[in-house]
């Protein structure tokens, strides 16, 4: 009876293995991670807080972009927190439905991302080809309907791909990955996944490539519109309200094609911690940073914030 209890508690753990297994390499990445994460949270925060304080920047551009930065800070909130605690832990061990959880909520978040791009690719479409019907266009009605069609598709494929994950009998404990990733999970079944694997690269197919559909459309249609201004100065100033989003757009979707797209190697997983890496820590720190530097309404907003602070102090 108690060893029966006993092999039924440690099934119900996972061990996750990490980017290192070396003591002075962990404590280098605990610090690096920390920042990464540390500069994410402050970065996405103070995006959401400035279109919020500013007038200026309640328009459907800035709405999408801070739900955009509401979607990166929980993305890595879902992952980096647990990662530090790892990194300075001898057992890395992760509960079943933690783990679980863990999967749900970054695929959601991903996927959310993805098609949240897509719907700021439009709105840039519609600002650069008919900017004197913009705001007609692009109403609270539609940007709130565009937001939470991206928040429920995104939400919605999770839920399948992690049913489809966790069904499966596991016969293994030990995931060769940082988090809860859909494949590394996979890998610890004690039948064959050919199924799920299908089903998960049919999944990211859809993810990835109805928003980049989308986002190739509206761009094609926003050059068209921009060669066919004849100043410079204009040409100028409509590529300058898209060059931060195409930024994000070419970085973010850039990964995923050569993830998801292209040919597998035998070192997948270590690829595939790269990768989740990326979308954890970095593509959430970068896009702030990306927006905020290139962005001179942001930056105003910026130093709006903070000449009311000193005139308060």
């Amino acid at each position: 009876m108690n060893q029966g209890n006993k092999t039924q508690t440690w099934m119900s753990d996972f061990i996750l293995l990490g980017l290192s297994s070396v003591w002075g390499t962990q404590i280098f990445l605990f610090v690096l991670i920390l920042s990464m994460y540390l500069v994410t949270v402050v970065g996405n925060v103070l995006i959401i807080l400035l279109i919020r304080l500013d007038s200026r920047l309640h328009t459907p551009m800035y709405f999408f972009l801070s739900v955009l930065s509401f979607v990166d800070l929980c993305y890595s909130t879902s992952i980096a927190p647990q990662m530090l605690v790892h990194l300075l832990s001898t057992r890395k061990s992760i509960s079943f439905y933690s783990c679980v959880f863990q999967l749900y909520i970054s695929l959601a978040m991903g996927g959310s991302e993805f098609f949240l791009l897509g719907a700021m690719a439009y709105d840039r479409y519609v600002a650069v080809c008919h900017p004197l019907h913009y705001m007609v266009i692009m109403h609270t009605g539609l940007c709130l309907s565009l937001t939470a069609c991206c928040l429920v598709t995104g939400f919605t494929n999770s839920l399948m791909e992690t049913i489809i994950t966790f069904r499966l009998p596991l016969c293994h404990h030990v995931i060769n990955h940082f988090t809860c990733e859909t494949l590394a999970v996979l890998r610890l079944a004690c039948v064959d996944i050919s199924f799920n694997k299908a089903m998960v690269a049919f999944s990211g197919f859809v993810v990835i490539m109805l928003p980049c559909s989308l986002v190739l459309f509206s761009y094609g249609k926003i050059v068209v519109a921009i060669l066919s201004i004849r100043s410079t100065q204009g040409r100028s100033k409509a590529f300058g309200t898209c060059a931060s989003h195409l930024t994000v757009v070419s970085m973010c979707f850039g990964a995923s094609i050569f993830t998801y797209l292209g040919p597998r190697s035998a070192s997948s997983s270590e690829q595939e911690k790269m990768v989740a890496l990326f979308y954890a820590l970095v593509a959430p720190m970068l896009n702030p940073l990306i927006y905020s530097l290139r962005n001179k309404e942001v930056i105003a907003a910026l130093h709006k914030v903070l000449e009311k602070i000193r005139e308060k102090g």
